[in-house]
């Protein structure tokens, strides 16, 4: 049984999310709500697809971070609007924020947002941001044992790319063991084995995400 005080937290963030959808919906943006754990790759990733996708989708970019603005700043030097979201402390975005966040970002002039959420494997996952997809993204880094340790960020997911599998060759890492248990837990997940820095799988991912693009719009 939930707190009452946590239930009323969770009900008023699921209003905030489904008036951010509807505002996107108006402005026939497509967005994705991008999760991981600190350091597994998301500003790297998204830089590679900024790239992937220019001149083919006019992109933007929600930069969510506890403090500091170095991501942004990255996003930002590829020439797409991104706007910096600060938490100062908490562990994930909720829809106010993104709320407030996209006043920022001229949404008519956009057909994909990226909201790059705050590096956890937890409380991102509990909050809905008005989002049409949530994307998770792996490092191989990390071990093969994280589907069963924190399962709903893999549950909720619609795709998960795992990352950095440049590093194969030196990991001890069971990378088969680890999809068998992120199918276990979600048998619809798509999977796309990338490196976000090397360019490996990043065109594949691409063209996947044109094609949900598409299939929105």
């Amino acid at each position: 049984m939930k707190i009452p005080v946590v239930s009323r937290i969770l009900e008023a963030n699921e209003r905030l999310a489904q008036e951010n959808r509807a505002l996107f919906r108006q402005r026939k943006v497509f967005v994705l709500n991008v999760m991981s754990s600190p350091g597994a790759g998301k500003t790297s990733l998204l830089e590679a697809t900024i790239r992937a996708l220019r001149g083919r989708v006019r992109v933007g970019v929600l930069e969510g971070d506890i403090q500091g603005s170095r991501d942004a700043e990255r996003i930002g030097a590829l020439g797409v609007p991104v706007v910096q979201l600060n938490t100062g402390g908490a562990c994930h975005l909720d829809a106010s924020m993104v709320r407030q966040g996209v006043e920022g970002l001229p949404l008519e002039e956009l057909d994909l947002l990226f909201i790059e959420n705050v590096g956890n494997l937890v409380c991102p996952a509990e909050f809905d941001v008005g989002e049409h997809m949530k994307c998770m993204l792996l490092s191989i880094t990390e071990g093969e044992d994280k589907p069963l340790k924190y399962p709903l960020m893999f549950q909720a997911s619609e795709v998960l790319l795992l990352n950095k599998m440049d590093l194969r060759p030196h990991l001890d890492v069971d990378v088969e063991r680890l999809r068998e248990d992120v199918l276990s837990l979600n048998p619809s997940i798509r999977i796309f084995e990338v490196s976000a820095t090397k360019g490996q799988g990043i065109a594949e991912w691409a063209e996947w995400l044109l094609g949900r693009l598409k299939a929105h719009s």
